[in-house]
């Protein structure tokens, strides 16, 4: 399989994984090098200025017209929405690096913008870093992959999931 062939044929490419996996960067790269439009969950239809999240149905709602698109990379695993997107997904890349390249990236991310917003994020949403998010990232294989994997399977996607392990390996698609 031509791993690039394929995802320049999808129209609707979904990017997930755990946190600090590089999803937001490679959509990013592969929203200009494909010519999709790109969605950030956290940006587009979570979180609303000064961390404030969203009611669910209204996060719902954002998801279900954005994914309407004919043609979109969306970044943001949200297993809670995943009856909304993985229907319209031609493909999907799934980032899987090693637990502590995420705890590496996420802990330097914290640094890097301590007090700042990054691009994906709504304004005055100022990076922050929490033991809860260090704990979803540690657990992340064991607790969220089986979940993703079985969305996948119910949903016809486990042939058209590309899994990438390494930062390298996904800076290789774009």
């Amino acid at each position: 399989m031509n791993l690039k062939a394929t995802l320049a044929e999808a129209d609707r490419i979904l990017v997930i994984g755990c946190p600090d996996s590089g999803k937001s960067m490679l959509a990013k790269r592969l929203s200009r090098a494909l010519d999709l439009d790109y969605i950030s969950m956290d940006r587009d239809t979570y979180w609303l200025p000064g961390w404030r999240k969203r009611p669910r149905d209204e996060i719902d709602r954002l998801i279900a017209k954005a994914v309407a698109g004919e043609r979109w990379i969306m970044d943001g695993t949200g297993l809670s929405s995943f009856h909304l997107r993985l229907p319209r997904a031609d493909a999907v890349i799934l980032l899987r690096p090693p637990r502590y390249a995420c705890l590496y990236g996420i802990v330097s991310r914290a640094f890097r913008y301590f007090g700042r917003n990054r691009p994906e994020l709504p304004a005055s949403c100022p990076e922050r870093l929490s033991l809860d998010t260090l704990a979803y990232i540690w657990n992340f294989e064991r607790d969220a992959v089986p979940l993703i994997e079985t969305a996948l399977r119910d949903y016809g996607l486990a042939k058209s999931t590309v899994v990438i392990r390494s930062r390298e390996a996904a800076s290789r698609l774009s």
